[in-house]
């Protein structure tokens, strides 16, 4: 998994919603990051330190806001894709159940003993 790079105008806005909200972990979900990464973006930010971040190393991407929101949806998407196949499975489980119930029921000599 590639690191993502952050803009300085991102880590800003992160850090002034964090702020005002009062809360970092509310705004760390909002924006698909982990919480201790906005509390030390607070912690630099309070500090007066530069909100820069190191150069990137390799190569490193760079994910803009409306790439991220596109990731975020289609990952929302495909939980919501990957429950509703959970669901199916699990009824088509309880179905084969039954149905091999009744024919255990229909057929005796089929029960195993």
């Amino acid at each position: 998994m590639e690191r993502r790079k952050f803009t300085p105008e991102f880590k800003r806005q992160v850090v002034e919603q964090a702020i005002a909200a009062g809360n970092n972990s509310i705004v760390a979900r909002k924006y698909d990051i982990r919480p201790n990464l906005v509390s030390r973006w607070v912690r630099q930010y309070k500090s007066g330190q530069s909100m820069q971040g190191s150069s990137p190393k390799g190569n490193a991407t760079h994910v803009t806001q409306q790439e991220h929101a596109q990731l975020v949806a289609e990952n929302r998407e495909l939980d919501k894709q990957n429950a509703h196949l959970k669901q199916l499975l699990g009824e088509k489980d309880l179905e084969i159940a039954i149905l091999r119930d009744l024919l255990k029921k229909a057929n005796p000599h089929l029960r195993i003993k």
